[in-house]
């Protein structure tokens, strides 16, 4: 859904970014990274921004959450307030200074601040290099873990059957459902379920729900089905805007079939414990 504009703001353009190339991964484990926490996760799932530190930690990386970020601008840019966008990005944009990589879980943020930055800032080039120097050390979390971190996992839960859930958006920007897919075949007692719907839109896409409501529900209700049908103990999924609305479905529908975010589910697979 971040692909579209829909008709919010007067004469909004966009230019559509190219899809996202082959890239060129550091050889050396880096000792520092930032954090970029979404909106989403900050209000809605902070233990996924937690375990995401924690994994990290794990790893012998020191995370740096700067405390001044919010949201990385897609719903005002999705929606095409272009200029509101620029100032929500420029504010993020000045709190990653050090040549740091910047680890997002989640997918379509990152793609947001790895794509469609460029395509913000397009017509303002002193803004523009800051952007394209940004852009290559922003990856998604599941994508650091495996190509940056070299994570092996050794999975320490008993044997359970999961349903993958991975954003449109992130699929088809950041290759997340590729990432994940591997993370979780890691683990050797959970069996992944494949089902039809998996790249089928849940029905969020940010500002479409609020929006185009009525579709967005028939939406998710195909999603919740084709996760029920398939039986499995645990719907895992890399993007909190999906979760909250495959999970506030599925609570109204009363069912006990639960999504939980990837750095969570990794954490407690692997020995992870939450502490009240």
């Amino acid at each position: 859904m971040s692909d579209l504009f829909y008709d919010a703001a007067p004469n909004a353009t966009r230019i559509a970014p190219p899809r996202p190339q082959p890239r060129k991964y550091p050889d050396k484990k880096p000792t520092h990274v930032y954090l970029f926490g979404t909106c989403v996760i900050d209000i809605m799932f902070p233990d996924a921004g937690f375990d995401a530190i924690r994994l990290l930690e794990r790893e012998g990386i020191t995370v740096h959450y700067p405390q001044e970020q919010g949201c990385c601008g897609q719903p005002a840019y999705s929606s095409g307030y272009i200029e509101q966008a620029k100032e929500v990005a420029k504010a993020q944009i000045a709190l990653f200074e050090n040549d740091w990589p910047v680890v997002i879980p989640s997918g379509s943020c990152a793609g947001m601040m790895r794509l469609h930055y460029k395509e913000l800032f397009h017509d303002e080039p002193e803004v523009l290099a800051k952007v394209n120097a940004l852009s290559e050390r922003i990856y998604e979390l599941g994508e650091f873990l495996l190509y940056v971190s070299k994570i092996q996992l050794k999975d320490q839960g008993q044997k359970t059957k999961i349903a993958l859930h991975t954003s449109c958006a992130a699929r088809r920007e950041m290759n997340t459902h590729l990432h994940v897919r591997q993370l979780l075949d890691q683990l050797e007692n959970v069996e992944r379920i494949d089902h039809d719907h998996e790249s089928e839109c849940c029905g969020f896409g940010g500002t479409f729900s609020v929006k185009m409501a009525d579709i967005s529900g028939a939406m998710v209700l195909d999603k919740t089905k084709a996760l029920k049908d398939t039986g499995v103990d645990q719907v895992v999924s890399a993007d909190c805007g999906c979760l909250m609305n495959i999970n506030g479905s599925l609570e109204k529908q009363n069912e006990s079939l639960r999504g939980q975010h990837l750095a969570t589910f990794l954490w407690l697979r692997t020995g992870g414990t939450h502490h009240e």
